[in-house]
Order: C-alpha cells, then structure tokens, then sequence
C-alpha cells in the first residue's frame, strides 16, 4: 500500500501548478476576449458621437432616422419629418448614415445580345 500512497502523492504534486495556470488563465482570457473588444467599441462609438455636425443624416439607438439640424451641448435636435424636430442625447446617436448608392442595374435593353 506504500507504493501507492507514493503515486498519488506524486500525481497531486504537479495538480497545483496546473491549476494555478488555469486559474490565471481565464482572466487574461476573460479580458482580450471581452473586456478588450467592448472598450474599442465604446472608443469608436464615442469619436462618431464628437464628429456628428449639422446636416449629417443618422440613426439613433431606437431606430429613428433624420438630420442633425442643431446643436444644444450634450443635446442635438433631430428632424424626423417637414417642420418635425425632436431633442435627442448625444449618446442616443448610434450610427451615421452614408449614402454609397449601389451602381445601377442595367435595364432589359442593355442586357439582351443584337442576336435576340
């Protein structure tokens, strides 16, 4: 029974380090998977927040679409519609929106070959 009491006693001596590893691990892991992404994402989202000017088209966090038309400190006024203007916050603005308008699709006369 000596022997094996000497091989579990062998078996456990590497079981710490291993652990201690692991458990050092996951934090760092924890940390350039999450922590790391979220923080450039937050960076991003606040320089697009600072460029925002005066007529530029967005969309705010709930989905509504207008323009910026004014500018109140932490606060823009959004037109949705004609003579329609809302006050929005500034975080509220989650993206700008561009207007890159796809190259048109050639109509059916340009498709079809002289043979046809």
């Amino acid at each position: 029974m000596d022997i094996i009491a000497l091989l579990a006693q062998e078996d456990s001596a590497g079981s710490p380090i291993i652990s201690l590893g692991i458990l050092l691990l996951i934090p760092a892991a924890m940390y350039f998977l999450m922590i790391r992404p979220q923080r450039r994402r937050m960076k991003e989202q606040q320089s697009l927040q600072r460029s925002i000017e005066i007529g530029d088209e967005v969309v705010t966090t709930s989905g509504v679409y207008g323009f910026i038309t004014g500018e109140d400190g932490d606060k823009f006024w959004l037109e949705i519609d004609d003579d329609v203007q809302i006050r929005i916050a500034r975080a509220a603005v989650q993206a700008r929106v561009t207007t890159d308008e796809p190259a048109e699709a050639p109509s059916d006369d340009t498709a079809k070959t002289d043979g046809q």
